[in-house]
């Protein structure tokens, strides 16, 4: 019989499911958010907050609904970056919402992604990203003085993060970040024992001395820590750390400083045996700028509390080792498939060629948060009572800032700078 005279087949099964990721594989940038969003990051990244959020907008309706989290986090973060702190919020939890809902994602796109790629799955975060949801609403409640729903939201950075680390035993470290602004909401709140722990707990993951040894020195002393103002004297004995006085309050400025690492092709060799697997590594995105910080006649280079370039390579390399079992467990089932459809169509070409289409589809998933900072960076200031101007300088550009400080309290300045 010649193959013109030859009943059309019908797949059926894995068959069909071969055939759909042929054409997935034509469909090419089309559900790359990477490459939809460029525009959206060359606004935001120049500091255009509303051409950005527009340019959002247009991605997200181009876009498979398995980017929607992304969409989400990137608006919360540039309506955070524009100082749009209730807006943001809403936006976040909402992320926050449909975040908890992906995580107990479907057995069939489990399924589905072992013959075509990651790419194809709905993106549900990195465990950084996850906890860097909670931050951002953090300040952004802070900085709206609504201290007590800043510090629900940084309690829960840290529960989560103690979970990861007792109970799944990932290689994870507090975020000192978080740390630190429970101690200066804490702080605020004259809550000082609580504060101390918090300040103790951020500086030992990071620990700075212009940033973190001032409060602590300080309030140890003020709440009878006396065994640790000892050591810590020792440590420190040139910072200043006397009480406030009563006419005097505190500036914290929180710098959100450079660009996160962008996700990039890598491939590692799990058997030994050459035979490499493609999977996402980070690339740093440059150097986040040194930040000058200037008030009253007092100047500081604003210091690093926490790197999250650093942070994400710990969270992705922790991964590493279940995304090769999954792509291994993805080359047996794409022989099994491309058998089905040799047997099916009786043509061993046919299931040879289903078999190399859908390793060639076998494309590591390059999404990430990138609007997110490489850097927190922190300065520190005890000044009079009243109305202030800060002067920020980071390559070159300067801006001034107008902040009012109250007797005894701590005030919270966040910034964005690129």
């Amino acid at each position: 019989m010649s193959i013109h005279s030859r009943s059309p087949v019908r797949l059926s099964g894995w068959g069909a499911l071969a055939l759909a990721s042929v054409l997935l594989l034509s469909s090419g940038c089309a559900g790359d958010y990477v490459a939809r969003t460029r525009g959206v990051r060359s606004a935001y990244q120049q500091g255009d907050y509303s051409r950005a959020l527009s340019s959002l907008e247009a991605a997200a309706k181009e876009g498979p609904e398995q980017d929607r989290l992304l969409v989400l986090m990137d608006k919360g973060m540039v309506l955070h970056a524009a100082g749009q702190w209730a807006e943001s919020n809403a936006v976040l939890e909402e992320a926050e919402r449909l975040s908890e809902q992906i995580d107990s994602v479907s057995v069939s796109e489990e399924a589905k992604t072992l013959v075509t790629n990651e790419r194809q799955r709905t993106y549900r975060g990195e465990d950084f990203e996850k906890l860097m949801i909670s931050v951002l609403q953090a300040l952004n409640y802070a900085e709206l003085g609504d201290d007590e729903a800043a510090m629900v939201e940084v309690r829960q950075v840290n529960e989560r993060l103690e979970k990861m680390i007792a109970e799944e035993k990932k290689p994870y470290e507090q975020l000192a970040i978080a740390r630190y602004l429970g101690g200066v909401i804490r702080e605020d709140q004259r809550d000082w024992d609580s504060a101390y722990i918090d300040y103790a707990k951020a500086y030992e993951i990071a620990p700075r001395e212009d940033a973190l040894a001032e409060p602590l020195l300080r309030l140890a002393k003020k709440v009878g820590r006396d065994d640790m103002y000892a050591e810590l004297l020792a440590k420190y004995p040139d910072v200043p750390h006397a009480p406030l006085a009563p006419d005097e309050g505190q500036l914290v400025v929180v710098v959100e400083a450079g660009l996160s690492p962008e996700k990039q092709r890598g491939s590692r060799d799990p058997g030994g045996g050459g035979d490499l697997i493609e999977v996402p590594t980070y690339r740093n995105r440059g150097l986040a700028p040194p930040v000058s910080v200037a008030l009253e006649g007092q100047s500081q280079q604003a210091v690093t509390v926490t790197s999250l370039a650093d942070v994400a390579v710990v969270h992705l390399n922790d991964r590493i080792g279940r995304m090769l079992a999954k792509q291994l467990a993805g080359v047996a089932v794409k022989a099994g498939v491309a058998a089905g459809v040799g047997a099916l169509t009786k043509s061993d070409e046919l299931g040879v060629l289903t078999f190399l289409v859908l390793n060639a589809m076998n494309a590591p998933d390059l999404r990430s948060w990138l609007s997110l900072p490489a850097e927190f960076q922190v300065a520190r200031f005890r000044v009079p009572a009243g109305n202030h101007t800060v002067r920020v300088t980071s390559w070159g550009q300067v801006t001034e800032h107008p902040v009012e400080v109250k007797p005894g309290r701590v005030e919270l300045l966040v910034l964005r700078r690129y």
